[in-house]
Formats: structure tokens, sequence, C-alpha cells
């Protein structure tokens, strides 16, 4: 089953995020775009996702609970789990790992918890964009321990990425996928760095903002259109059956 996926987007929860990202704008113009499966990966948390899981089961679009996390060294990842309880237990791990930084939200951004119906019902205090306390050598192995899966962030970027901090990719950190922006990049990135052709590619939006949203292009092919087989898909090596 060949499925459009954006499995790397933000809502006004992160503090870079814009206050129209809301869960209601966010799943309906994903519907409107033709997306059959999303995923929410706020920077560091994933407290929006429960409303955001709500929305999408009543408007016919799998949705699956996620977060970028940013790790010590300041690697973007994004990590994607099996149900919203795993993904909110996983974020209140990476928030105990956490410099206890407050927000400026005049500085920043607001960083906005809503419910199903786009109110505000709180915000996080703590800034969301510092880095945690989990090192990208161990990354893999932290988020499977709370039944997720996990791959590097735009690794085409100069800043942020697996790439421009750490300068390598391979079998030690025990990625199955990797995120490429730019997916016209990704022969250039394969000549470069040939692990890469061990991994499968993944291309997302990085939406912060809605008109972020890109028309859908990318698809991955999956035995059904659930959150199980697609992230089983996703955690087995390219080329398994």
């Amino acid at each position: 089953m060949k499925l459009y996926y954006d499995f790397h987007i933000h809502s006004c929860l992160s503090p870079c995020g814009d206050t129209d990202m809301t869960p209601n704008n966010i799943v309906n113009y994903a519907k409107i775009m033709g997306y059959d499966v999303i995923a929410l990966t706020d920077h560091n948390t994933a407290l929006n996702c429960p409303a955001v899981a709500k929305i999408a089961e009543g408007n016919g679009i799998t949705f699956i609970p996620g977060m970028e996390l940013c790790t010590s060294e300041e690697v973007h990842i994004v990590c994607l789990f099996y149900t919203s309880e795993d993904a909110l237990n996983f974020s209140e791990y990476v928030k105990s790992t956490m410099p206890p930084i407050k927000n400026k939200p005049s500085v920043f951004g607001e960083q906005l918890i809503c419910d199903a119906n786009d109110n505000v019902i709180g915000q996080e205090e703590i800034l969301l964009v510092t880095a945690s306390g989990i090192s990208t050598e161990k990354v893999v192995k932290k988020v499977a321990e709370f039944n997720g899966i996990c791959y590097p962030a735009h690794i085409d970027r100069s800043s942020f990425s697996i790439l421009s901090n750490l300068g390598t990719i391979d079998e030690y950190f025990g990625f199955k996928c990797a995120e490429i922006y730019d997916i016209f990049k990704e022969d250039e990135l394969k000549k470069k760095h040939p692990y890469l052709e061990k991994l499968k590619i993944l291309s997302d939006s990085d939406a912060h903002y809605l008109e972020n949203m890109r028309i859908p292009q990318q698809i991955i092919d999956v035995p059904e259109n659930n959150i199980k087989s697609i992230l089983d898909y996703l955690n087995k090596k390219k080329g398994a059956n």
C-alpha cells in the first residue's frame, strides 16, 4: 500500500512554530493536501500529540505521535512512537534531562498546549529548543525503551544535523533510516557518505508554518495503513522482508 507521508511537522507548541499550527489546522490542511499519514514532532515534547491524534482519527488520516529530539550534541532526531502514551512517557523523560531554562515568549515564541478544539489549555514553561541529556550514541536504544523508533533529521543541513555536528553517519549509531530535507541532494550525499546506501531515505517538510507543508510527493510502500505497519517498516533494515 503506497502512502503519502510527512513525518516531521511542528505545532504551536514548538517555540519556532507559528501560532496557526494548531491541531485542527494541521490535520485539516494535511487532509486537504492529500496526505495519508502524518506525524507531529515538536521540539523535545509530545504534549500536543493527544489532541492531534483525536482529530486525525475522525478525519481518515493515520497519525503517528512523535518528537524532534535535540541530543546532547545538538543533533536533531525524529522520534516516532506506536502510541501517544509512549510518546508522552518519553516526553517526560526528555524533560527530566533538559536544563531548567524558562522560556521567554517575547524572544523565542510561545509554547502553546492545545486540546482537540484548538483551545489553549496551557503553556510549557521550560524552553524546548535546548539540548537534552540524551546522546546521539545512545538515542536509538533509549527511544526503543519507550516503544519508539528514531532517525536523524535533515542530515543535509549545515546545523543541527548528524553530519554537520558529528561529521559522519555509520552503523555504530544503529539507525535504519535518515531524513534528507532536500531530496535532490540524495545522490550527492550518498557519494560522500556511502553508508547512506544501507538506510531508508525519507524526506519530510519540517513544517513550522502551514505554508511550509509540501504538496504530497514522498511515498512509503507498506502492507497496511496503520501505525504498527508503518513503524515496523521503518524499523527494519533496508532490504529486509
